[in-house]
């Protein structure tokens, strides 16, 4: 069964296209101007529940991290990730495998973008 996309959400939308891409001409140029943001705009650290399982992280429903930090650059070429606290080095998962649990205004309005971006289909490849 195809997957519905989310209602458009017009104020969200504009905010991407005239804010976050207007100038990225091409899937790597996205993901760069993405990453900009996202580091500019959510604020470190705060609180987040996983909301998905992905077989790149070893993270499961329900589970509580801290986000430090996003990922560094060339770990986000083709989808956000974020550094979370695991073990004695830390951890990268994917952005939208991460839901709030207490942040900021500006932190959640950074995360509902990107979260509305994937949910409306798009990638980096």
């Amino acid at each position: 069964m195809p997957k519905v996309k989310p209602k458009i959400e017009k104020n969200r939308e504009k905010r991407i296209n005239d804010e976050i891409i207007v100038d990225a001409y091409g899937e790597g140029e996205q993901a760069m101007a993405w990453y900009n943001y996202l580091e500019e705009n959510l604020h470190f650290p705060f609180a987040a529940r996983c909301i998905a399982v992905r077989a790149v992280s070893p993270l499961e429903a329900g589970d509580k991290v801290d986000v430090t930090g996003m990922a560094p650059e060339n770990e986000c070429e083709s989808d956000m990730f974020v550094m979370i606290r695991w073990g004695k080095r830390g951890l990268a998962v994917p952005l939208s495998q991460l839901k709030e649990v207490k942040m900021d205004k500006e932190t959640k309005q950074a995360l509902g973008d990107w979260h509305y971006w994937v949910k409306m289909g798009h990638e980096f490849w």
